[in-house]
């Protein structure tokens, strides 16, 4: 097989750019190369859009890189070695072998010059962002580590294992075709109710919809107030329940909390009528009614996060609408209310492809979990996919065990009217945050209209709940009692900064307590204005759950009561079906 040469390729990109005629029909024309490749990606992103670069800055563009592309071929010429600094090419193999250094080099210059020309285009902020993901989503796959030809580590450890690893490498990728996904952690390694999901609990009342958990007490006394945790539906509960040591769950109940834990059943087709109203009404406030009963208090701590923080202040915003405050406090955990700033998955909704999906779910069907799977992979396709490519393919390696990445990938199912309802109402016409013009189980509902305190944590790296949308919620909730609203800040992503045991010590978090000031409504004003602390942010909101928990009470001695038994042991059997 004949594979490009990277001076081939080098000479082929600066003879296009360095005339500047050459140049402007580049950017008008998209086709194929002599190598097989798109010689003009941007190209086809532009046509669809309609947008333009200006040409000032096309020509600071094209001079930038001619400049940077010579130097990179006189030092090649000299055989001095290119410097650059990616995590892909970190190996010394990459430096070792100049042809593949060279090749990294001139890859990371292409991609750089069009993120460049991306950043460059003059369109709208929706539309400038899908050029960004787009471009972003083709120069990620083109790196030439993805491929065991331009990839001297694959190359070298194919000769060190006297071709093990490729043989090695073509079964992994045939049992992943069998699985229909990557695998990105020894999924022998975890089972869920064994190593995973161990709190002892038991599940006290089950619909259609959820089981719910009662966890057992670990503290001869508790606070009186029960916390009701809603979980995300697009995935399984035990994210906030995984290991001991990194177990929300255990940490909450060690505080002295009585926890309660919706466990979402995964949909299958006999499910596909479900709604939005239904998650609400025979999923929240179900939970909701059954903790309250089972406990004897009527009012309970909130929880959700994600879409299940959705869901939840959904639940009580129906519930105020209905003359009802059943909440001690809400806690909302990277959960959006305000879809304005949705992040970098705006890219895959607008009103086409909303439409696409109404007109095959909207009523009745399944949206698949493995699709949810591989959108939110894509979101981040160098650690999601393409090092999973190149570590369990090319080198033929098994993905080591990670309990985070196996729940990542035990993906939960969603019913189509529900998740074409979600997908328009929120995030494409926004209408949860304006009071009154969204009608949910029968009632208007207004989120300034639930009477509780608020606790919201955002994480600094989000690229699903950016850490400013989640931080709008402080304007939606308690709007004419700002000091009610409490903000929380961690570091790391949508899901490492949420699980960061407060044992471990690890990270840090931002708060900004102004005494007897009321906080400010903009995140970057309360950023100025935070304080930087070593460590996990749980002892925060276990303190705010403290503060609203009302009296120390002897711990309950048995789970549920007459009306509410126990039918069996957590995690229950709901969590335990897989969609694949």
């Amino acid at each position: 097989m004949n594979m490009p040469d990277p001076q081939a390729i080098a000479a082929s990109w600066m003879s296009q750019f360095a005339d500047p005629s050459a140049w402007q029909s580049w950017m008008k024309m998209p086709e194929m190369d002599q190598f097989g490749m798109a010689s003009n990606p941007l190209a086809l992103v532009l046509k669809d859009v309609g947008a333009v670069i200006d040409p000032v800055k096309l020509e600071q563009i094209r001079n930038d890189y001619l400049q940077k592309a010579g130097k990179l071929w006189q030092d090649f010429l000299g055989a001095k070695p290119p410097e650059f600094h990616d995590k892909r090419f970190a190996s010394a193999a990459w430096r070792e072998n100049p042809i593949a250094a060279f090749s990294a080099a001139t890859y990371l210059l292409n991609s750089e010059f069009m993120m460049a020309l991306a950043e460059a285009v003059d369109a709208p902020p929706r539309e400038h962002q899908k050029i960004r993901f787009a471009v972003q989503q083709m120069t990620d796959a083109m790196s030439p580590a993805n491929f065991f030809a331009t990839n001297p580590e694959a190359q070298k450890h194919m000769i060190e294992t006297k071709g093990e690893s490729l043989t090695k490498g073509l079964a992994n990728l045939l049992n992943d075709l069998q699985k229909g996904r990557i695998s990105q952690s020894d999924e022998s390694a975890f089972d869920v109710g064994r190593n995973v999901a161990t709190t002892p609990g038991n599940v006290v009342y089950e619909n259609e919809l959820f089981q719910l958990i009662q966890y057992t007490p670990a503290t001869e006394t508790v606070y009186e107030v029960p916390l009701l945790m809603v979980p995300p539906c697009i995935n399984k509960y035990y994210i906030l329940d995984l290991q001991p040591e990194n177990s929300l769950v255990k940490y909450l109940v060690e505080q002295g909390q009585t926890v309660f834990m919706v466990s979402w059943r995964n949909p299958d087709k006999s499910l596909g009528h479900l709604t939005w109203d239904d998650y609400v009404e025979q999923g929240a406030i179900r939970a909701l009614d059954v903790t309250r009963e089972i406990t004897g208090q009527e009012k309970v701590h909130m929880f959700g996060f994600c879409i299940g923080g959705t869901i939840a202040a959904s639940a009580l915003a129906v519930q105020a609408a209905r003359g009802k405050q059943p909440a001690a406090s809400l806690s909302l955990v990277t959960t959006l209310l305000d879809f304005s700033d949705p992040g970098v998955i705006d890219v895959f909704i607008d009103e086409a492809q909303v439409a696409i999906r109404e007109q095959t779910l909207a009523h009745g069907g399944i949206m698949p979990g493995r699709d949810l799977a591989t959108t939110f992979s894509s979101l981040r396709p160098n650690d999601l996919v393409w090092n999973y490519v190149q570590q369990n393919y090319l080198k033929g390696k098994e993905p080591p065990a990670f309990d985070l990445l196996y729940w990542n990938a035990d993906s939960t199912n969603l019913p189509g009217p529900m998740f074409c309802w979600y997908l328009r109402n929120t995030y494409l016409e926004n209408k949860l945050r304006e009071p009154g013009r969204l009608t949910l189980c029968g009632v208007p509902v207004d989120l300034g209209s639930i009477d509780a305190p608020v606790f919201i944590y955002g994480s600094k790296e989000d690229h699903i709940v950016p850490w400013e949308a989640a931080f709008q919620s402080m304007s939606l909730l308690n709007p004419n009692k700002p000091k009610a609203n409490r903000f929380v800040l961690g570091a790391s992503g949508h899901i490492a900064g949420v699980i960061n045991p407060a044992s471990k010590n690890k990270r840090s978090h931002w708060v900004n307590d102004k005494n007897g000031k009321a906080r400010p409504m903009n995140p970057h004003d309360w950023f100025a204005g935070a304080t930087e602390k070593k460590g996990s942010w749980w002892p925060e909101w276990s303190a705010f759950l403290s503060q609203h928990g009302g009296k120390q009470v002897p711990a309950p001695g048995t789970p549920g009561n007459g009306k509410y038994r126990p039918t069996e042991a957590a995690p229950g059997g709901y969590v335990q079906v897989r969609a694949d």
